[in-house]
């Protein structure tokens, strides 16, 4: 064989190995990560029943001071937290020391303040469990047991970017009226023989109270983020107009995902995949009203959607709104991480884990069967859409490598 037959055979074979080479190991890291996400989710799996416990005996820091140390900007609270009922505990039972109309918005809340300083928002009963809200899918009053749920899911689902939620029942004649501002007690009234009140928001009126049972309400209260961590607003770019007969740009014009990808900050970083994850979670519990979102004040895009507000959701189980998927279908993109936790989910999975998760809450039953059930149904339209992004794009487009690297020091 000639020298130069030889170089060139030599050559081809060089080009070979490492082609093989870096196959073999992308394989290996593929499979690696994927490994890791089964340990994760058996992991999640294990944790599922947070009994509401009080004790903390391993340590001598208030709930309170756990909780807010929980906080980076990836995530609310770590994948392991053996303290996760304590803090809960101490949210559906310490003593209110001031209650206060709720910070502004367009639902009514309360804001009450708990013995040790820990600011809660409290939303009120307004339906009943099998209760279902006709209409839009962002119509009626906030659901306080959609918060309870939503916060389960996000656990459920590895997120971690939903600030902790349980449910509360309060004495408004005990508890709330006598350390209410002036502001709030002005919106108590008796309606035949329960206490209601209807406080000050956007949508708030004297003639739709929200009322107790005798004097008895039920109700979820969500932890206030520390105030280390402010936050900053940002409007959702696949939010909604609200106004009839006019349709946002998402809605008509199905290149509109690539003019996102070329705005700041989802031209860069983990925001976009973030507005994914998120149009995951909303169409699972059913919330078409994620108008706008917040994140960590002056984060340059590099810190988490935080899923606030989630009470808009599990208002009608037979209603699928398959247009809170517009930025799946029309980004055709996704985190491995979700990909696999989703499929994970699947044949019953999701429906049973979460049954499990909320459990041992105070207000537990705290979804409706057919609640449950919509939720292993919206997990299969989830997995369709994106095998017919993978169809149509291939999988080494569609699935993205992203996984953030979590601080807690």
């Amino acid at each position: 064989m000639k020298l130069k037959q030889r170089v060139v055979l030599l050559a081809i074979l060089l080009v070979i190995f490492i082609f093989t080479k870096v196959f073999l190991i992308d394989n290996l890291d593929t499979s690696a990560a994927n490994r890791e996400d089964q340990r994760a989710f058996h992991r999640m799996m294990a944790s599922l029943r947070v009994e509401l416990d009080p004790r903390l005996d391993h340590t001598l820091q208030s709930p309170w001071e756990i909780a807010a140390q929980w906080v980076v900007p990836r995530e609310v609270y770590p994948e392991e937290t053996p303290e996760l009922g304590a803090v809960m505990h101490a949210m559906s039972t310490k003593k209110i020391i001031k209650a206060d109309v709720g910070y502004k918005g367009t639902q009514l809340k309360a804001l009450l303040i708990l013995e040790g300083g820990q600011k809660v928002v409290f939303k009120p009963k307004r339906y009943a469990r099998d209760y279902v809200v006709e209409g839009e899918p962002y119509a009626g009053y906030d659901r306080h047991n959609a918060e309870v749920a939503a916060f389960h899911l996000d656990r459920i689902l590895g997120f971690r970017r939903a600030p902790l939620v349980v449910g509360r029942f309060v004495n408004l004649r005990t508890e709330i009226k006598p350390v209410a501002t002036e502001q709030l007690l002005g919106t108590f009234m008796t309606v035949g023989n329960n206490t209601c009140f209807y406080g000050k928001c956007y949508y708030c009126r004297e003639t739709e109270p929200a009322c107790a049972d005798g004097d008895i309400m039920e109700g979820s209260v969500t932890l206030w983020l520390p105030d280390v961590w402010p936050l900053q607003k940002h409007r959702h770019p696949w939010g909604r107009t609200y106004r009839e007969g006019k349709l946002a740009r998402w809605e008509y014009d199905e290149s509109y995902c690539d003019a996102v990808k070329k705005t700041s900050p989802y031209d860069s970083g983990p925001r976009l995949l973030d507005i994914i994850d998120t149009a995951i979670f909303d169409y699972l519990i059913g919330n078409a009203d994620r108008h706008h979102y917040e994140s960590f004040q002056d984060d340059e895009g590099a810190s988490m959607l935080i899923l606030l507000d989630n009470a808009k959701s599990f208002g009608n189980p037979a209603l699928d709104e398959r247009s809170i998927l517009a930025p799946l279908y029309q980004c055709c993109i996704i985190r491995v991480s979700t990909w696999n936790r989703l499929n994970y989910l699947k044949n019953g999975v999701l429906k049973s884990a979460l049954k499990t998760a909320m459990s041992h809450d105070p207000i537990s039953p705290v979804l409706s069967d057919p609640h449950l059930d919509a939720l292993d149904q919206r997990l299969l339209s989830i997995l369709a859409t994106v095998k017919q992004c993978t169809d149509q794009f291939g999988p080494d487009v569609v699935l993205v490598e992203d996984r953030m690297t979590l601080s807690h020091l």
